[in-house]
């Protein structure tokens, strides 16, 4: 199978192959999986592929380039996490927005508990996309959780070596758990490894595009 546009993007030959299985194993015949991937409408085709039960949804604006684990340690507070780690790490950084505390990230989607443990897969950004973008992404993952600030201080404590240096690596959480600033603005956690070895913990904007500097963190719940 060729190419297929899908609006006004491409999808290859892997992606469609995994749309058209998924369509036939939801109960569409195999002509009928092939017609709507041909579509003007594959958008659509997509977003049913999203929706089916264990689905995981390909795109390859997000490339895998890393993957590693971390366990939630036995003295972690999510009450006092962001304070805790800000005090604790706070001098390690070129700079730290002193934005990120418990105050302002105070509802996040799960709370974690000593022991948990996570996969975690960095994707890299490979062309301009938007926060649902990333969302939609992430939530389509096998076990994909939301972990937004707090699992930013877990990656940089357990695994800050393994990040790949000059990107910003991005932590999600739900829009609605994001601190929102004095401008109306949801902010977005990130990590940023530079190529001299140094970080920042940062806050990106939910409104604004992320593109080729940017990665993706997606937690993987193992538990």
């Amino acid at each position: 199978m060729s190419a297929k546009s899908v609006g006004d993007k491409a999808i290859g030959y892997h992606q469609g192959h995994e749309l058209i299985q998924a369509l036939e194993k939801a109960g569409l015949t195999s002509d009928l999986a092939q017609e709507i991937i041909g579509s003007r409408g594959n958008r659509s085709a997509q977003s049913m592929l999203a929706a089916l039960p264990g689905a995981v949804l390909t795109d390859d604006r997000f490339q895998l380039v890393k993957s590693f684990g971390i366990v939630v340690p036995a003295d972690y507070d999510y009450s006092t996490r962001l304070d805790t780690f800000r005090t604790a790490h706070q001098k390690e950084f070129y700079y730290y927005n002193p934005n990120i505390t418990d105050a302002n990230f105070n509802h996040p989607s799960l709370k974690l508990s000593p022991g948990l443990k996570f996969g975690v897969k960095v994707f890299q950004i490979t062309e301009r996309v938007t926060s649902d973008d990333c969302l939609k992404f992430l939530k389509s993952q096998p076990k994909g959780v939301l972990l937004g600030a707090q699992g930013a201080t877990l990656v940089y404590e357990q695994a800050k070596d393994k990040l790949p240096k000059s990107r910003w690596h991005v932590s999600f959480d739900e829009k609605e758990n994001l601190w929102e600033d004095s401008g109306r603005d949801r902010r977005v956690p990130f990590v940023c490894a530079h190529s001299g070895g140094g970080f920042d913990f940062d806050l990106g904007y939910f409104e604004y595009p992320w593109g080729a500097g940017h990665c993706l963190l997606c937690f993987c719940n193992e538990n």
